[in-house]
């Protein structure tokens, strides 16, 4: 079955995406890397944010630009919105968290779908359907911007898995 990871590069000061979801500070840190070629076989399906969707690409000007993982990964998107939206093939338009996240893990099959987005990562852990989390530091100090997450409330326990990658426990 299915799980929900929460795979993401964030500057050493947590954030995800510079001010106005800019992504250009990533750029110069995409290169080959271990973890994320050993994850990207594992996914199966993307469960993504409109916000992220719509946004910017550190792949832009690249071959890769507009492709998941720069081109590394490809199969099935849902995105999660409440706007309507064009007909792109491989991607499917949700209204909602719960029908997204279901559509998701039945196209992922038997691995990750990865989640795109803080704001939808916040809204599966808030649910309760985040399975794991994969934080891959960068060393940069961005200062401001999109959080890896930005949410109020109790604390959340999470046990290491290997370096950088928990499993969410409550």
């Amino acid at each position: 079955m299915a799980k929900l990871l929460y795979a993401f590069s964030c500057s050493i000061d947590g954030f995800i995406a510079g001010p106005g979801g800019d992504m250009s500070w990533l750029t110069p840190h995409l290169h080959p890397d271990p973890v994320v070629d050993a994850l990207i076989p594992r996914i199966g399906a993307l469960l993504v944010g409109r916000r992220t969707y719509d946004g910017d690409d550190p792949h832009r000007g690249g071959p890769g630009e507009g492709q998941a993982f720069g081109g590394g990964w490809e199969g099935p998107q849902f995105v999660l919105t409440h706007r309507a939206a064009p007909a792109v093939p491989g991607v499917s338009f949700a209204g909602d968290l719960a029908s997204a996240v279901a559509a998701a893990k039945a196209a992922a099959g038997d691995k990750y779908v990865n989640v795109l987005g803080a704001d939808v990562a916040r809204q599966c852990l808030d649910a309760g359907l985040l399975d794991e989390i994969l934080a891959l530091p960068v060393p940069v100090l961005l200062g401001g911007g999109v959080r890896m997450f930005d949410r109020p409330g109790p604390a959340v326990e999470l046990e290491p898995l290997a370096a950088h990658w928990y499993r969410v426990l409550g």
